[in-house]
């Protein structure tokens, strides 16, 4: 393989001298001398065989040629300085992957949020994110196989779970569907006439879906998005967050029923680490991130 022609401190010397106007001001930037600048630079073009910058008057200037390789250069300095991060964070212990398990019913402008303010210290660890419900969960913290989990009810015997929010269900269907034409659904079992629209639960051992499941009819979907398409159709009824159908609620294309007794559920959404022992500091980062959204929500 040959060797490069040109260095990295010599490319970052040229963008010293382009992005502070000139081979003075870069010194003093860089804490060097100008003449050790004006040789780097000059032995840059000279091993290149190509003309990078020309001086007019007392200042320096790219050329067409030098424009186009100091962009790229650029390119080429950003990637070395994350890498050279990278490796720093890893020396600590950085991981350099994180999986974060997600109850669905989770809102997930939270945890984009928390994600922002991780990503710009998180160079080098990759975050992947898997949607899971009601047992999906809890097999997911059980089985230790993700970093971070967001899981409804009561997490699994055994592991600490900090409280996070409440989330709340509405009951809905469409404002044309028969249940509507009722002022309050008196008895469940007018419910169980109609068809149910239900989440599939993602656990492997136990096969159930999520919410009331009194409905002899009954379609099961993988999300909530997929139950609002069908609602909206003037399908079936579901249970579902209000935070994902308030909007819908208020232009009309779905409606709130009233259940006596019951007229909505509220689900409260803990974050457990599987694996607290062997917890590194991306995962304290993310999960402090994390808590850090939902400092107010808790009653």
């Amino acid at each position: 393989m040959d060797r490069a022609k040109s260095t990295l401190e010599q490319w970052r010397i040229l963008q010293a001298v382009v992005d502070h106007g000139g081979y003075s001001q870069a010194a003093k930037q860089l804490n060097k001398s100008q003449s050790s600048l004006n040789h780097a630079v000059a032995k840059l073009q000279d091993q290149l065989g190509v003309q990078l910058l020309e001086v007019k008057g007392r200042k320096a200037y790219l050329t067409a040629q030098g424009e186009v390789l100091l962009r790229r250069s650029r390119h080429i300095t950003n990637s070395v300085n994350e890498l050279e991060q990278l490796a720093n964070n890893l020396e600590k212990g950085w991981e350099p992957n994180l999986t974060i398990a997600r109850e669905i019913i989770y809102p997930m402008p939270m945890l984009v949020n928390a994600l922002k303010q991780f990503q710009p210290d998180s160079r080098g660890t990759r975050v992947t994110i898997l949607d899971s419900v009601i047992n999906g969960t809890q097999e997911l913290i059980r089985d230790g196989e993700v970093d971070i989990a967001i899981c409804g009810g009561v997490p699994p015997k055994g592991f600490i779970a900090e409280p996070l929010c409440h989330i709340n269900f509405l009951l809905v269907c469409h404002p044309n569907h028969p249940l509507c034409s009722e002022t309050v659904i008196e008895d469940d079992l007018i419910l169980a006439q109609h068809l149910q629209i239900v989440i599939k639960d993602t656990g492997q051992s136990i096969s159930t879906e999520a919410g009331w499941l009194k409905a002899e009819q009954r379609w099961t979907v993988s999300n909530f998005h997929e139950a609002i398409e069908i609602l909206e159709q003037n399908i079936g009824f579901c249970w579902i967050p209000e935070y994902l159908v308030c909007n819908l609620i208020q232009e009309g294309r779905l409606k709130k029923l009233r259940l006596k007794g019951n007229t909505h559920k509220k689900a409260l959404l803990h974050l457990v680490i599987p694996n607290r022992d062997l917890q590194g500091p991306a995962c304290e980062h993310l999960e402090a991130l994390i808590l850090r959204e939902h400092k107010k929500d808790i009653d």
